[in-house]
């Protein structure tokens, strides 16, 4: 997650709640494209759209000739521009979510619709599916590092159980929940080889519900995140490092209705929990020492420094898809546009399309590389895009 594809980085002890209210800073204007857009192709189909990215490789998926309906899970080689088709092993379609290093991870959709995570070993060339703990569903949610994390069917289809599962040795550990086997739980993202984070609850209760969690895989120990925020319910949206981002819904105090939702931010090392207010409550991701958020427009609070400022063009949303180093990436609405935001300039980047005019960007690296899709220019004058494909963007070298 870093969506889930956030790079891992350490937060300092000093995690400390908004108090009396951050500083808001001005938001920075946009200033003009200074990338280049890069047109990956398709694995012979009509549309291809990429998700992540790392140095050397863009991972997505792609519709094949003549099937504009099912989609093929894609590595895209960076240095030799060489797209290649991770195939499916006998299932209906797959789709890439991540890749990290040697390892792509994603899930397969059967004829039966059930689904099956899935790691693709870039090196070997070899796919290996995630079972599940008897039979039925398992999927891919993230990876960092080498451990993949998701969740999966339980004997008798009862509930779901998250998972890790190590790239490298094929260990798959399940995770059950605080409460034992008889309750639930999904993984949203991992970190350090070592934490896994996501939602859990009880047995029998109610969808909506949840509460998060923090697992300790060398310790085999869980934190219950819902014992600091005294709320109805709570989840993780990220995790990078040692800091768990996510939100939670306050109880009402019997004076007023439902009261708004609000973000929270959690040190592992130091176990300090932080609420970070309604401001940080869409989707909030964590990058380093910086939490973003989608909001009109998007929001962007500093850890350390306890101050909040602004992204975006206006006057709708500003969606933040991924985050890492020192940039975050998404789209904006109206639109969609596609956009790189460099957090410590506050340099707010829209990105060109292939000769169309919508795009959308669904990752980004350290360097401030994005990926995600655009309209090639339209076959019909009266339409401002064609089809869409898989799109790299890369900062322009003067």
């Amino acid at each position: 997650m870093r969506h889930r594809r956030l790079a891992a980085a350490a937060l300092a002890l000093a995690l400390l709640g908004l108090g009396s209210g951050p500083a808001l800073a001005q938001p920075a204007k946009p200033s003009p494209p200074q990338y280049t857009a890069l047109d990956l192709g398709t694995l012979g189909g009509t549309y291809s759209s990429a998700v992540a990215l790392d140095p050397d490789t863009v991972v997505g998926s792609s519709t094949l000739a003549g099937d504009d309906f099912n989609s093929h899970a894609f590595a895209y080689d960076r240095s030799t521009r060489v797209m290649t088709d991770l195939g499916t092993l006998g299932g209906t379609s797959s789709t890439a979510i991540d890749v990290e290093g040697r390892y792509v991870a994603g899930n397969i959709y059967w004829p039966d619709s059930d689904r099956r995570g899935f790691v693709h070993d870039l090196r070997t060339g070899r796919m290996r599916t995630i079972g599940t703990f008897a039979e039925g569903d398992s999927h891919v949610t993230d990876i960092s590092g080498r451990t993949v994390v998701g969740s999966a069917s339980t004997p008798a289809n009862r509930n779901t159980h998250a998972y890790a599962y190590d790239a490298r040795t094929g260990v798959l550990t399940e995770l059950d929940s605080p409460v034992g086997p008889d309750g639930t739980s999904s993984a949203v993202g991992s970190s350090l080889n070592r934490y896994v984070a996501g939602t859990w609850d009880y047995p029998n209760t109610p969808f909506e519900t949840g509460h998060a969690y923090v697992y300790d895989l060398r310790t085999r120990t869980w934190t219950d995140l819902s014992t600091y925020d005294n709320g109805v319910t709570s989840k993780v949206t990220s995790i990078s490092g040692h800091t768990v981002v996510g939100t939670f819904q306050p109880r009402p105090d019997g004076a007023s209705g439902t009261p708004a939702e609000r973000g929270f931010a959690y040190d592992i090392h130091s176990g300090v929990w932080s609420d970070l207010g309604p401001e940080l409550s869409y989707r909030p991701v964590v990058t380093g020492h910086t939490v973003l958020a989608t909001a009109r427009p998007a929001y962007a609070y500093d850890l350390r420094s306890k101050t909040l400022s602004t992204f975006g063009t206006g006057p709708g949303r500003t969606f933040v898809n991924g985050a890492a180093g020192k940039f975050a990436a998404g789209d904006t609405n109206p639109g969609p546009f596609a956009y790189v935001y460099r957090l410590d300039t506050r340099e707010f980047t829209l990105l060109p399309a292939l000769g169309g005019v919508h795009s959308t960007a669904s990752d980004v690296d350290r360097y401030g590389a994005a990926v995600g899709n655009s309209a090639l220019p339209p076959t019909d004058p009266a339409e401002p895009d064609g089809v869409y494909h898989a799109t790299l963007w890369t900062v322009r070298h003067h």
